[in-house]
């Protein structure tokens, strides 16, 4: 009978501490808020607008789920190639600035559901249009430094036929460069290099995607209470069309 009690006694603790120890979202509602880092230039995720604060799809996500969470979003801007440090670091509690679930990162922290989808593509000069993946042969490729575009080129037979890959802090900045001609190409997220383009109209983006890739929401892999709160409550939005509000909002209706 003794032996069965503490065979008793150690079940319910392994359950406690596989099932009940994580706290994570308890200490964001103990808080009253959390902090989500981002790339504060990645238009229209997550960048400043003309008076200095940040605006943009993520933004206005990560805002309304912590209307419903009863509390507030404090944005942290980071360093995008070490960002993940910093969420590891628990200098932020979140990394939300469309962030594409790769393998490699899945190694390092979890991921929420994904909840948009998008690639790589090549954007170029309207005088020299680069459609192609294998047009980018002899060229001078421009790309923001540890982002998905980074380990796009880097996995794609093309990479080695490259000329120069030029790693920037941003995409803005690889973009800029394009244009004045100290690049032949930026690999970019599609979003990015569209809502950048669409303010100069100066560049042009190839038919060919280099990837098709899902954008998550990146957390610290033992938050799984945090992870599974903010499934259901995008899951939720998704459901009551809040959701696809601030969908339009950013990009116009999805055509059928």
């Amino acid at each position: 009978m003794k032996r069965l009690f503490v065979m008793v006694v150690v079940v319910i603790s392994l359950f406690t501490n596989i099932f009940g120890a994580d706290k994570s979202f308890e200490k964001i509602e103990k808080n009253g808020k959390f902090i989500v880092g981002l790339d504060a230039t990645f238009a229209p995720m997550g960048f400043r607008g003309e008076d200095g604060e940040i605006i943009g799809f993520d933004i206005d996500l990560a805002r309304e789920v912590a209307k419903r969470w009863g509390g507030e979003v404090e944005f942290k801007p980071c360093e995008w190639d070490g960002i993940l440090f910093d969420l590891n670091s628990g200098n932020i509690d979140m990394a939300w600035n469309g962030m594409t679930m790769t393998e490699e990162r899945k190694r390092k922290v979890a991921f929420s559901e994904p909840y948009f989808t998008d690639g790589q593509l090549i954007f170029s000069r309207k005088e020299a249009k680069i459609n192609k993946i294998s047009e980018l042969q002899g060229k001078v490729v421009g790309l923001q430094l540890g982002s998905s575009a980074d380990y796009a080129v880097q996995k794609n037979e093309i990479f080695s036929k490259i000329k120069e890959v030029k790693k920037y802090a941003t995409n803005v900045e690889a973009l800029m460069d394009l244009e004045v001609g100290r690049t032949d190409a930026v690999v970019v997220d599609t979003v990015a290099g569209k809502y950048y383009n669409s303010k100069r109209d100066t560049l042009v983006f190839s038919d060919e995607s280099l990837t098709k890739e899902y954008y998550g929401v990146a957390m610290r892999k033992n938050d799984k209470a945090l992870i599974e709160k903010l499934n259901t409550t995008l899951n939720e939005m998704k459901e009551d069309g809040t959701f696809n509000k601030i969908y339009e909002k950013w990009f116009g209706k999805e055509e059928k």
